[in-house]
């Protein structure tokens, strides 16, 4: 289980979150049996959507962060609700490239590739908030600090990160997201600076103290700060049997039809767990005639608004 904390400075210009995501990454990446690659893009993009979960108000908002790329790894999707729970995936898990000969550095943004990155936002309105941005460096933090800046006008400093061991098991995961209010003075943002430029790698730091605070406490040097919230955070997916079915007779009596005369079966994968659930002949029948009630009822409301 990780964990956040969200802090603020004594003048309430400058808000900080950082987290803790070592344990949720491993998991993410022994269900998914990801590479080194893929563990460290998809642990990036669940940090990020786990600190941005944590800003919701209530417990049944939520967000999605994707990142939509033509690189080996495909699509990129992590999402978070207000109540600490975060599940994501990779297209394609498998895909791995070698370390970077430039810097020594495991290869996100060859892996990711060119393309966007999406946020959305469900808050219970009609419809959730969507901005989107060009990714600029395919690295994730760098990304999401542009998408902070053009969509939401706010300045920000991200960083995240995920240090892979030798046996590509998770060693130390989490990150930063740190967002300047109006009325920031220079002499703040000069303090800032300074101290980001000496954090060069977020998991060196993390893997050293496995302490939030401790991250804090080095990003916000010489800068008054009080902690507001400590919030855990864990991997869970709320698939059910139930959604499946449901999914499955909306796509309607046709297709339903169709499956029963091809294949008198079906299973389906769930994308955030890879739990594989399977439905007989008979399972389909039951769905294909509560397809077929749902189409009878749209036809009558449609006569009677007519």
């Amino acid at each position: 289980m990780g964990y956040i904390l969200r802090a603020i400075d004594e003048t309430e210009t400058i808000k900080i979150s950082a987290a803790i995501t070592t344990d949720v990454v491993e998991e993410v990446a022994k269900i998914h049996k990801l590479s080194k690659t893929t563990s460290v893009a998809l642990g990036r993009v669940l940090t990020a959507a786990a600190i941005i979960g944590s800003w919701q108000k209530n417990e049944e908002d939520s967000i999605t962060l994707s990142i939509n790329g033509n690189g080996p790894a495909g699509k990129i999707v992590a999402t978070c609700k207000n109540d600490g729970y975060v599940k994501g995936y990779v297209t394609n898990p498998l895909a791995d490239l070698p370390i970077r000969e430039s810097d020594g550095k495991i290869d996100v943004s060859g892996i990711v590739g060119d393309g966007s990155l999406t946020l959305v936002m469900d808050t219970g309105m009609k419809e959730p908030y969507t901005g989107t941005v060009n990714l600029t460096t395919g690295e994730i933090a760098e990304d999401l600090a542009v998408y902070f800046l053009q969509s939401d006008q706010v300045p920000s400093a991200v960083g995240l990160g995920v240090l892979v061991d030798v046996d590509y098991s998770i060693k130390a995961a989490g990150g930063f997201i740190i967002q300047l209010m109006p009325g920031a003075t220079e002499e703040q943002i000069s303090k800032l600076e300074e101290n980001l430029k000496k954090v060069t790698n977020v998991t060196s730091i993390i893997d050293e103290y496995n302490d939030a605070e401790k991250l804090i406490e080095i990003l916000m040097k010489d800068i008054n700060f009080k902690v507001l919230e400590k919030r855990e955070i864990s991997y869970k997916c709320n698939c059910s049997r139930e959604k499946v079915e449901d999914a499955i007779i909306s796509v309607g009596p046709k297709e339903i039809r169709e499956i029963l005369h091809e294949d008198k079966k079906a299973e389906v994968s769930c994308y955030f767990c890879d739990k594989v659930y399977s439905f007989d002949e008979k399972d389909l029948e039951i769905m294909l005639k509560k397809a077929e009630d749902i189409n009878k009822n749209r036809e009558i409301i449609i006569e009677d608004n007519f």
